[in-house]
């Protein structure tokens, strides 16, 4: 479970997030839209430990792993994150890449899992590039099965299909809600599209003036 509580940050005097609060529960997916520099990539960010809240306190598990005087590593919260520019390691390919966080698997599991991965996303004929020579929609493909593939317990999507073309973003919306109704994970998906977020969420907020409101739609 993600438990956000009272959370607040300001940059610069401005105020971001003014006591938000927040519960996803295991194998629930909520969706957050709003305007740009309203907040919702700043969430994200704290929720990963990339950033320490002024204020509140953010839990996963019971556990609790940021607050104004402690933050838990970010590579110790077991979070996936796709992030809106995809997110490769240049010198490795991209079945590197995907193997990346698969060391405590088996061979024949880890060799398993990451074919499945590369054909589920169609990027099984770059299984041997490296991430210059992808274009940005391959790379983007790449990125997602990179994090999706240690089956992270809890999912942070920041507007991953944004820039795509209709029918690889329809492609891939697919996907993440496939791989999301078969697991058990905490999602949260940040968005700017209210069709994406509906097609993935039953419960959707806006993030207005630093906290979530209910959508009236979802």
């Amino acid at each position: 479970m993600i438990h956000v509580k009272n959370l607040s940050k300001s940059y610069q005097g401005n105020n971001i997030l003014d006591n938000l609060a927040l519960t996803v529960q295991p194998g629930q997916t909520v969706a957050i839209l709003g305007p740009s520099g309203s907040g919702k990539t700043t969430l994200l960010r704290l929720i990963a430990g990339l950033d320490q809240p002024d204020g509140g306190t953010i839990a996963l598990a019971g556990q609790v792993v940021s607050s104004p005087t402690q933050t838990l590593a970010p590579h110790q919260r077991h979070i996936g994150f796709v992030f809106q520019t995809p997110i490769l390691w240049p010198h490795m390919t991209i079945s590197q890449n995907i193997a990346f966080g698969l060391g405590h698997l088996k061979a024949p599991v880890k060799k398993q899992r990451i074919q499945q991965l590369l054909e589920r996303l169609a990027i099984a004929p770059l299984a041997h590039r490296y991430p210059y020579q992808l274009s940005g929609g391959e790379a983007k493909r790449a990125s997602l099965a990179r994090v999706l593939a240690p089956h992270p317990p809890y999912l942070l999507f920041d507007e991953p299909l944004t820039n795509l073309d209709l029918s690889l973003k329809q492609t891939l919306l697919h996907y993440i809600r496939d791989y999301l109704d078969l697991t058990a994970a905490c999602a949260i998906y940040v968005t700017h599209d209210l069709t994406e977020a509906q097609y993935l969420s039953g419960q959707i907020f806006w993030l207005k003036g630093g906290k979530l409101q209910p959508d009236a739609i979802s």
